[in-house]
């Protein structure tokens, strides 16, 4: 029985990057002697195992064997007779291809290391065709490691188009969209996770919507340049989401999330953008008038519902920062209506009727009441 670190903590630890999790791939073992070693069985469709001191996942050595469609249409076979090599050369990239053993000797059959130094993502066979998720697992990749100068390498990205254009793509899983997705949406530079999709032929398939929208100019370039300065301002996930997809109407943007089974807290700031983005560009060309009209900031808390949703708006104001700013408007300016809009929203929210108001004022005149004060404390604002 021979043990082998494998995959991106060999490629993270080789890069001087942190390593979060590891992974060990096991050369001539059987399940028997793993379990009699102590180690639990918890794979269901191959056989891993966790170490019984580090919990750690350990996978017996396997082949795989394309039997269908789909990213799931795979038969697993595992023997003590599958070598190292052979399991190295089912996974994705060169540069995830990589084993080292106990005592740190490196396993490179596949050129993992040149294409290390020469910041290249490289599919390791043939076989990589065989599941469509790699598609946008390279292009997370591509958007995680942007920073670092990695690039895909041609006959990769040709090959990555082949697949698109094959139909493959939509035999994903939703959740799996979304899950690659959501990742590179916390990378660095998540906006280059759509500009390969884009490029082979993918984002198309998975987001047509979105694919439409990165078409158009100057819409695209705006939303691609605002998800780049909402990473770049470190905004979370649903604020980096509203920023690329707030252009969207309210039809594409409900078939699009609902489609890929978007998280609440990513579609909702997402629809409220678009919701206020049309009323504060209603009929005016900059958004200077809301420095001074009550009437028109109510009406913009009002809509965002922010006096009930504070931290929505909150993240709203991230989303609006990173899409004005990347339309090409002064960083003083969206800062100064984005510290208006935060002390409008207080302001309103510190308004309170006292129990003498109450009694004082039938119910149907209790709201229109409620709303000429925070009026009044919206005219009062410095």
């Amino acid at each position: 029985m021979q043990v082998y670190l494998v995959g991106g903590a060999v490629r993270d630890a080789l890069l001087g990057l942190p390593v979060k999790e590891r992974d060990w791939v096991v050369v001539g073992a059987t399940p028997q002697a793993m379990e009699a070693a102590g180690f639990r069985a918890v794979g269901r469709d191959f056989p891993v195992f966790l170490h019984p001191e580090t919990h750690e996942e350990h996978a017996l050595a396997r082949l795989e064997r394309k039997t269908g469609s789909g990213y799931r249409g795979f038969s697993t076979e595992f023997s003590p007779h599958v070598t190292l090599e052979e399991d190295l050369r089912r996974r994705d990239l060169t540069i995830n291809a990589i084993a080292q053993s106990a005592d740190g000797a490196l396993t490179d059959p596949y050129g993992g290391l040149a294409d290390l130094h020469a910041r290249i993502l490289r599919h390791v066979s043939p076989a990589f065709s065989e599941d469509p998720l790699r598609v946008l697992r390279v292009a997370r990749f591509a958007a995680r490691f942007a920073p670092l100068g990695f690039s895909i390498a041609p006959e990769t990205l040709t090959l990555m188009k082949r697949m698109s254009e094959s139909g493959e793509l939509t035999t994903l899983s939703p959740e799996r969209v979304w899950r690659e997705t959501e990742l590179a949406l916390a990378t660095g530079q998540p906006e280059r996770f759509f500009s390969v999709l884009r490029a082979s032929a993918a984002l198309a398939q998975v987001m047509p919507e979105l694919d439409a929208l990165l078409q158009k100019s100057p819409q695209g370039a705006i939303a691609t340049a605002a998800l780049h300065v909402a990473a770049a301002a470190g905004a979370e996930g649903p604020v980096r989401w509203a920023a690329l997809v707030g252009d969207l109407d309210e039809n594409e943007q409900s078939a699009l999330q609902s489609r890929l089974r978007v998280p609440n807290a990513y579609s909702e700031l997402a629809i409220v953008t678009h919701r206020l983005s049309r009323l504060m560009n209603a009929g005016h060309h900059s958004h200077d008038h809301l420095l001074t009209d009550a009437g028109k900031l109510l009406e913009l808390l009002e809509s965002a519902d922010a006096l009930r949703r504070a931290e929505r708006f909150e993240a709203w104001l991230g989303v609006y920062a990173a899409r004005t700013e990347a339309a090409g408007q002064p960083v003083q300016r969206i800062a100064a209506l984005c510290s208006r809009l935060k002390k409008a929203q207080k302001a309103c929210a510190a308004v309170k009727l006292d129990k003498s108001e109450l009694e004082a004022l039938p119910g149907p005149a209790i709201a229109a009441h409620l709303r000429e004060r925070r009026l009044q404390a919206l005219r009062e604002l410095k």
